[in-house]
C-alpha cells in the first residue's frame, strides 16, 4: 500500500445521486479488480475519518486512469468531493482489500444492492476488456430505476459478452416505459430464479453492512458453501 497523487480528469454523473471521479496518475496503483482505496481529502491528518474515506476502484486495472465512485450525500466528505474541479489534485492510499477476482474463477455470481456495484464494475470491465470468457451472473437491486448506476456500461458488456448475464431488480414499480426489471426485494426465490446454479458459483457480496448481512443470510439459507462466499462490507460510508 502506497500514497499516490492523482489529477482529476473528469466527473461522470451515474445517477442523480451517484458520481464517478476519474483521475490520471504519473504512476498507478497495481491493484486487483475488487480492491479499494482510501481518498484523503485531509492528507495532513491521515487518521481523520470525516474527510478520509474508503472507496472501491470502479475501473479495470488496464485503464490508463483510475476511477472511484460515490453516492453523494450532505456529509462534509461529499461536499468536498462536489467542490472538486478538473485539474485538482487528490491524494490516495492504495490498494487494499482481499475480496478480489481471480482468473481461476470460471463461474462467478454477484448479489448486489445500490452502491455495492462499484467494485463489480472493476471486475466485469476487467473480464470484458481481457476477453476472459468468465461465466458471470449479476443480480443488481435498487430502490428505483433512476438509481441504477452504470446501466449503459453493464448493458454494453452483456451484449458483447455471451458469458455475462445481468438481472435488474427494483424495490418499487418502474414506469410503464421501463422494461427488463424484476419488481420486488432480493430474496431466496429471486436468487433461485435468476441464478439457479448458485451452488456452482463463487459469489461476491459487496455493500453496506446491513445489506451484506441480509444477503449473506439468504445464501446461508440456500446452503451456499461458505468458502465460495466473498464478502466485503462498505464501512464508514
Amino acid at each position: 500500500m502506497q500514497d499516490y497523487t492523482g489529477i482529476l480528469e473528469a466527473r461522470i454523473k451515474r445517477t442523480p445521486t451517484v458520481e464517478s471521479f476519474r483521475l490520471r496518475l504519473l504512476s498507478k496503483p497495481d491493484f486487483i479488480p475488487g480492491q479499494f482505496l482510501r481518498v484523503l481529502l485531509d492528507p495532513a491528518i491521515p487518521a481523520g475519518r470525516e474527510l478520509n474515506k474508503y472507496l472501491s476502484f470502479s475501473s479495470a486495472p488496464a485503464r490508463a486512469y483510475i476511477e472511484f465512485t460515490k453516492r453523494l450525500s450532505e456529509s462534509e466528505f461529499s461536499k468536498r468531493l462536489k467542490a472538486l474541479k478538473p485539474g485538482d489534485r487528490v491524494v490516495l492510499k492504495a490498494p487494499m482489500g482481499n475480496c478480489v477476482f481471480k482468473n481461476e474463477y470460471r463461474k462467478i455470481g454477484f448479489l448486489i444492492g445500490g452502491i455495492g456495484i462499484t467494485p463489480v464494475i472493476s471486475i466485469i470491465e476487467h473480464i470484458a476488456l481481457n476477453g476472459l470468457g468468465t461465466d458471470v451472473n449479476l443480480i443488481y437491486s435498487n430502490k428505483v430505476e433512476e438509481e441504477v448506476a452504470f446501466k449503459s456500461d453493464l448493458d454494453t458488456w452483456m451484449a458483447q459478452n455471451p458469458g455475462i448475464k445481468i438481472y435488474y431488480c427494483l424495490d418499487s414499480p418502474a414506469p410503464a416505459s421501463a422494461v427488463g426489471y424484476h419488481i420486488g426485494m432480493m430474496d431466496a426465490d429471486l436468487i433461485k430464479t435468476y441464478m439457479p446454479d448458485y451452488a456452482e458459483r463463487t459469489i461476491f457480496i459487496f455493500g453496506p453492512p446491513k445489506m451484506v448481512e441480509i444477503v449473506k443470510s439468504l445464501c446461508i439459507g440456500l446452503s451456499c458453501s461458505a468458502d465460495k462466499l466473498k464478502i466485503e462490507n462498505f464501512t464508514g460510508y
